[in-house]
């Protein structure tokens, strides 16, 4: 299984059920993707609970009883890696959205990428 399709799923089930928190298993790209969403105003908070197992709480971000997610859609699969450029990353909904890309730096969005003139491997999208 896919860990960062996983959490994609999980948020997107929660955004349409209208659940205010998920919880899922961490790691550090999860945890990362979380900062990120939350640096983007698309969730309210994350925290990491747990000593052996540790597990990733995300709080979801409501506006008149509808989800902010309109979309979350995974991009490079474990079959099939998709690796851009700098100067080929898209730009999500004309830049409503985000791209997120794993760089050498570690993840980042698609304009921060840009900017630092970095490409890498094309994780999601989200809008």
């Amino acid at each position: 299984m896919d860990p960062i399709a996983d959490m994609l799923t999980i948020l997107r089930n929660a955004n349409s059920a209208l659940l205010p928190k998920v919880e899922m298993r961490h790691s550090k790209v999860k945890e990362s993707i979380a900062n990120i969403l939350q640096k983007e105003g698309f969730i309210t908070g994350y925290q990491v609970e747990g000593e052996k197992i540790k597990k990733l709480k995300i709080t979801l971000k409501f506006n008149d009883r509808k989800g902010v997610f309109a979309g979350l859609k995974k991009i490079s699969k474990p079959g099939l890696r998709r690796y851009v450029g700098a100067a080929d990353i898209p730009k999500v909904l004309g830049g409503m959205g985000i791209a997120i890309v794993s760089t050498s730096q570690g993840l980042m969005t698609g304009t921060q990428a840009r900017r630092q003139n970095m490409g890498g491997e094309l994780l999601c999208f989200v809008w």
